[in-house]
């Protein structure tokens, strides 16, 4: 009992991956000036740093906000989860009904002067509402009517959020499916998932023209296919960012072309400063800084691991393992599209891709992660 009563109990707080975020957000800023400059100089009158200095405010105030998040206790988060639901609902549908079209999408909803992508606010979501329900469920996850209550959750909100955005209606399925696998102890169920994925990847051709048959996959999905088999054969229309994009990741050899020396970035890849951002990356740091930014992503992954295991309690260590699930699954699909290994859907980089709403998003998460890693009691 002395021995005990001599303890002193202090918080633990990651710095390693506090450190890890600034540092891909500074990277990301300055790849976001390398990548945009050229087109910013012609579109607004000169100002090279027009993007970057858009990204950078963000990211700021999404910086404070994550501080404030991370000192927050992350139960609080709990007591809201249904609520949330029933707001990621109502901002969903009023995309789909007033949302601002870009790109022939309604992606866009705004309040006021400012706008933003209500799917980045789903997908915290989702993470909070899975861990609350994993938490309440507990032993009974593994029986079909906890993973029934878990698809009630994700499906319906990934498929409304699909209707205009496909790729963040995957992602959102992703996280589900993550966390799912996480908590259950039976693994078949999610292994048989897994192998179903690769069998219409490895048939996504036959798939997709007999679901656009029946109505199910529109025809610039179906699109997005036919160029992924086959970028070549469309290389002025579909095929024309992918080829630019491969081209710009070939010519950058083991070391690339020098930090802001990329040729395909001067209109070649359209919109260089948003999803293709890798392909400038390896053009002008070669595949040595393509791996370097890969090992970097896989270290947060890491720390995401040991916060997530050394949780004060379930609930914390499964919004942690949503994030986790969030971040690889978004880094690995972007690396995927940018590489023509899947068809092209539109996916950020995170940190790194240039976007407002995703940043700021983002960043909240990382206070969530930082909030349950502040909950940790070292003893000495």
């Amino acid at each position: 009992m002395a021995q005990e009563k001599r303890k002193r109990s202090q918080r633990f707080y990651d710095y390693s991956l506090l450190f890890t975020i600034v540092f891909l957000t500074i990277f990301g800023l300055i790849m976001i000036y390398s990548a945009s400059s050229y087109r910013a100089q012609i579109d607004y009158d000169g100002n090279a740093a027009y993007f970057m200095v858009r990204q950078g405010v963000i990211a700021v105030i999404g910086f404070v906000l994550m501080i404030i998040v991370s000192k927050m206790d992350y139960h609080w988060y709990a007591k809201f989860w249904k609520l949330a639901i029933l707001v990621s609902w109502v901002l969903m549908i009023a995309v789909s009904l007033w949302g601002r079209e870009v790109n022939g999408k309604k992606r866009w909803l705004g309040v006021g002067p400012f706008s933003f992508q209500p799917t980045e606010l789903v997908k915290i979501t989702v993470i909070v509402a899975m861990a609350a329900l994993i938490v309440r469920v507990g032993k009974d996850i593994d029986k079909f009517a906890g993973k029934f209550r878990a698809i009630v959750i994700v499906i319906p909100l990934a498929g409304i959020v699909a209707a205009n955005n496909l790729s963040s209606g995957i992602i959102i399925v992703g996280i589900g499916f993550v966390m799912m696998f996480v908590a259950c102890k039976k693994k078949w169920p999610f292994a048989l998932c897994m192998a179903a994925a690769g069998l219409v990847i490895g048939f996504a051709g036959p798939i997709g023209h007999f679901l656009t048959g029946i109505g199910l996959l529109k025809a610039y999905q179906l699109k997005r296919i036919n160029v992924w088999l086959s970028p070549e054969s469309y290389p002025m229309d579909g095929g024309f960012q992918v080829l630019q994009g491969l081209y710009a990741i070939g010519s950058g050899g083991m070391f690339g072309k020098g930090l802001g020396q990329s040729i395909q970035k001067m209109g070649f890849v359209p919109e260089a400063q948003n999803d293709m951002i890798f392909s400038i990356i390896c053009e002008e740091l070669g595949l040595f800084g393509a791996i370097s930014l890969i090992l970097i992503f896989m270290f947060m992954i890491y720390r995401f691991m040991i916060i997530a295991s050394n949780a004060p309690d379930l609930f914390g260590a499964m919004i942690v393992v949503g994030v986790m699930g969030h971040i690889a699954i978004q880094v690995i699909l972007n690396i995927a599209v940018v590489t023509n290994t899947i068809p092209n859907t539109g996916i950020t980089l995170p940190f790194i891709s240039y976007g407002g709403t995703s940043i700021l998003f983002l960043m909240i998460e990382m206070g969530m992660v930082l909030s349950v890693s502040n909950q940790i009691k070292l003893e000495k």
